[in-house]
Order: C-alpha cells, then sequence, then structure tokens
C-alpha cells in the first residue's frame, strides 16, 4: 500500500481545492461560451440574411426589368423622331405620308403602353426597395446585439482566463512542494475519478458524500496513519484528519 506522511495527505485536500477551483473557471468558461443568447441570434441572424438576400435578388431583378423597359420606350421614341422628321420633310409620295401617320400613331400608343409599363416597374421597384431597407435594418439591428453580447462574454472570459492562469500557477507551484509518489498517486486518481481527494470527516466521505459503513470505518482505523486509504465508493484519496472519525 502507498505511504505518505499524514501531513503530506492534508496538502492534498490543498491541491484538491486549487483543482476544484479550475474546473469551477471551466465550468463558468463553457457556460459563456455556449450561451443560448449567441445560438439564437446567430439564427436570427441567419434568417435575416437571407430575406435580405432574397430582397437584394427582387431589387436587382426589377432594376434590371425597368432598364430594359427604359431601353423600349427610348427605342419607340428614337423612331417617332425619324418619323416625324421625315413627316415635317413633306418629301415623298402622299400615300407615304399617309402610312407614315399612322405609323407614328401606333409608335405613340406603344410608347404609352410602354411608359405605363415603365411606371409600374419604378412603383414595384420603390416597394421592393422599402423592403431590402427594412430588412437590412432588421440584420443591422441583430449584428449591433449580437456585437454587444459577444462583446460582454469576451470580456467575461478573458478575466476567467486571466485568472486560470494565475490559479494554474499557483498549482504547479504548490504541486513541486509535494512528495512526488503521493502527487502522481493524486494525479492518476483525479484524472480517473475527477477529484483526487477528499476529506474524511466524523467518518463521511465527503468524496462520495456518504457515511461509510462500520466494515469500511474499521478497515480505516487498523491502517497506520501514514498509509493512503481511498473512499469505497468514490475511489478517491480519503484524507484523515484529527476528526475523520
Amino acid at each position: 500500500m502507498a505511504k505518505a506522511a499524514p501531513a503530506e495527505q492534508l496538502k492534498l485536500l490543498e491541491l484538491q481545492g486549487l483543482d476544484a477551483k479550475l474546473r469551477s473557471l471551466a465550468g463558468r468558461r463553457k457556460v459563456l461560451e455556449t450561451d443560448p443568447r449567441i445560438t439564437d441570434l446567430t439564427d436570427a441572424l441567419n434568417v435575416a440574411n437571407g430575406e435580405l438576400g432574397a430582397a437584394k435578388i427582387a431589387v436587382h431583378d426589377a432594376e434590371t426589368e425597368l432598364r430594359r423597359a427604359e431601353a423600349d420606350v427610348e427605342q419607340v421614341a428614337t423612331r417617332i423622331e425619324r418619323d416625324e422628321t421625315r413627316l415635317n420633310s413633306g418629301t415623298g409620295l402622299s400615300k407615304d405620308l399617309v402610312a407614315l401617320q399612322s405609323d407614328i400613331a401606333s409608335l405613340n400608343k406603344r410608347r404609352s403602353d410602354l411608359e405605363d409599363v415603365e411606371l409600374e416597374i419604378l412603383e414595384r421597384l420603390d416597394t421592393l426597395r422599402e423592403r431590402q431597407a427594412a430588412q437590412q435594418s432588421i440584420v443591422d439591428d441583430i449584428q449591433g446585439s449580437f456585437g454587444s453580447i459577444r462583446a460582454e462574454l469576451d470580456e467575461a472570459i478573458a478575466e476567467i482566463a486571466a485568472e486560470e492562469t494565475v490559479v494554474r500557477g499557483q498549482r504547479a507551484a504548490f504541486a513541486e512542494s509535494l512528495d512526488a509518489g503521493v502527487l502522481a498517486i493524486y494525479e492518476k486518481t483525479i484524472a480517473k475519478r475527477g477529484v483526487g481527494a477528499a476529506r474524511l470527516f466524523h467518518g463521511k466521505s465527503e468524496g462520495s458524500g456518504m457515511m461509510l459503513s462500520p466494515g469500511d470505518l474499521a478497515e480505516v482505523k487498523a491502517a497506520a496513519e501514514d498509509e493512503i486509504v481511498f473512499c469505497p465508493d468514490s475511489g478517491v484519496i480519503l484524507v484523515r484528519s484529527a476528526e475523520w472519525n
């Protein structure tokens, strides 16, 4: 059975205290890193960006449609201007001039229809642009909230990281003062059990939170003071103090 002076075993409780603090800090860090607000905002931002992308596409398509309509109007206007110039020149046969007048009338009707289409596209484009602007505002608001919460969490995580650095330094320095043999047993135990050592106080193992059975207590009582004993339920090192039984 492994042995260590009672005073050396008592030091394990202090080491366990530092490890418990590190474990607590790691738990706090994990809570911050998995803050549900970030998940919710990320999901909301993905949805909002998707809708913004769709709004931008709709605006782009309407703008393309408007350019085509404007080109159509311009093309018809150019033909009207050309035909009116020929008509006003008075040259040509009378039947050709009559045909020109008919063409101009048809072209003016065509231009009027195209201008109506152009106006409808403009009105629709205004609505689509307003929708895009509103969606952009939603995205900006979500990003603002995300940035604010992210900064808050990053600050808190940085504080925990700084505290972890200090505690790890304290642990490393304290571990160096321990007997190498007992430290090795402790490290093996904490790696396997999550807790390395716990106090045995008035017959209760603080490693398992349970009272030891009379038979287990008898075995602990029979063990020499420098023998390292383990909790029968949790498997951690039991450190006996003056009030252990």
